[in-house]
């Protein structure tokens, strides 16, 4: 289980990424939903986690090497409106729980259908 700091930091994180990423004039990841920020070895490493649904699958390295490149300003942005004296080191990935839970929630659609069928 996650401390409270950790939870607390991960929570202002979710706040501030997409925060700094409107400022950027980059169309692709200006308006980026972050749907999760999961902190490792205290703040030093951050997994944050986007909803790439509105890309095609051929697009999504270009968008996370769009959001590294602008990792230093996401960085400046944090330590500019937190006062922290080091930012978490941040790696981007496509959150595909969405489709899983897409594909879960079709599996108990044909579930339900198939024990229909059988009455």
């Amino acid at each position: 289980m996650k401390s409270i700091n950790l939870q607390r930091t991960e929570s202002l994180l979710m706040e501030l990424i997409p925060e700094a990423l409107s400022n950027l004039s980059d169309s692709r990841i200006n308006s980026l939903p972050i749907t999760a920020v999961n902190c490792k070895n205290g703040k030093y490493d951050a997994i944050v986690y986007f909803d790439g649904s509105d890309f095609e699958q051929k697009e999504i390295p270009g968008v996370i090497s769009a959001l590294q490149k602008a990792n230093g300003r996401i960085k400046s942005h944090v330590l500019a409106s937190t006062g922290w004296y080091k930012c978490p080191n941040f790696k981007f990935q496509n959150d595909t729980s969405l489709e899983k839970s897409m594909n879960i929630e079709a599996l108990f659609a044909q579930i339900e259908k198939t024990k229909k069928e059988e009455e």
